[in-house]
Order: C-alpha cells, then sequence, then structure tokens
C-alpha cells in the first residue's frame, strides 16, 4: 500500500510554537531533576510547596486551580509531602469537606533551598533575568489569552 503524500503546508515540528514549549519543559524538568532528587521532592510536589508559599493554608481545591490541575491530582501529591513532613492537612472545622493546607517548619525550611532550581535554570539558559522574565511574560499572555478564548463547555 503506498503512503499518501505529505501535504504542502505541513509545518516542520521544530517551527511548531507547541513542540517547542513542550520540548522546553522536558529539557527544564531534566535540568531541575537531580537538584529536586537532592531537597527529596517530585516537580509536581514541588510546585504544591511553591503554591503554599505564596499563600499558606490554601484548600486542596485552591491548590489545584493555582496549578491547573484537578483536586484528584492534588491530594495524593499532599499525602506524600505530608508523610514526609512537608505539609499538615485540616479538615476545615466550618465546612468539613474542605481540607486547608499549611507548611510544616520543614517545608518551609526545604521551599527556602529550592532557589537552587532558578539559579541553575538562569546559569545554564545562558539568559539574563530580564530576557527569562520577558519570556515568562510571553508565555503567560498566550496561555492567558488561549484559557481566556477557550469554549465555556470545557
Amino acid at each position: 500500500m503506498e503512503r499518501p503524500a505529505l501535504a504542502d503546508d505541513l509545518i516542520p515540528l521544530d517551527a511548531q510554537l507547541c513542540f517547542s514549549l513542550y520540548s522546553t519543559t522536558i529539557a527544564i524538568n531534566r535540568t531541575y531533576k537531580p537538584l529536586l532528587d537532592a531537597l527529596g521532592v517530585t516537580y509536581p510536589q514541588y510546585l504544591v510547596l511553591t503554591a503554599l508559599a505564596e499563600a499558606d493554608g490554601l484548600t486542596i481545591g485552591a491548590i489545584a486551580d493555582r496549578l491547573a490541575l484537578e483536586p484528584s491530582t492534588i491530594t495524593p501529591l499532599v499525602k506524600r509531602l505530608e508523610q514526609a513532613g512537608f505539609v499538615g492537612r485540616l479538615r476545615n472545622p466550618a465546612d468539613e469537606r474542605q481540607v486547608n493546607v499549611s507548611l510544616t517548619e520543614k517545608g518551609r525550611d526545604l521551599y527556602a533551598r529550592s532557589g537552587c532550581l532558578t539559579e541553575t535554570l538562569l546559569r545554564r539558559s545562558g539568559m539574563t533575568v530580564d530576557q527569562l522574565v520577558a519570556l515568562n511574560h510571553q508565555v503567560q499572555a498566550l496561555r492567558g489569552a488561549l484559557v481566556d478564548s477557550a469554549p465555556e463547555d470545557r
């Protein structure tokens, strides 16, 4: 059987923004992995710690919203962080369905030691702080535009 010819308007993989962002995310995660391993957390756990460092005492739902993930994804991450002593969980006495998550002293200490991730990314990227900040703003603007223009029936 003969294979169909490729379309003349095929966009090469390296010219596709989605692939560039995807492969860059993989490269960043590979850069972070040995550092996170040394700290004893995974990247998703680090994101939870970062969300709590920004606003401690968040509910599972609020963490999920902040990280654009489902609460069912956050719950096991928080449980593992709690077992490691980095966070504590308490049911909200006013609403038993809500679980509030807070950093422990050990969690705050771990987060304080995670600055090596930013330093390593900066050093290995060869970019200046201003260049990385500008790039981050562009990516955030793209994400915002895509989220804002998405159909309501998600």
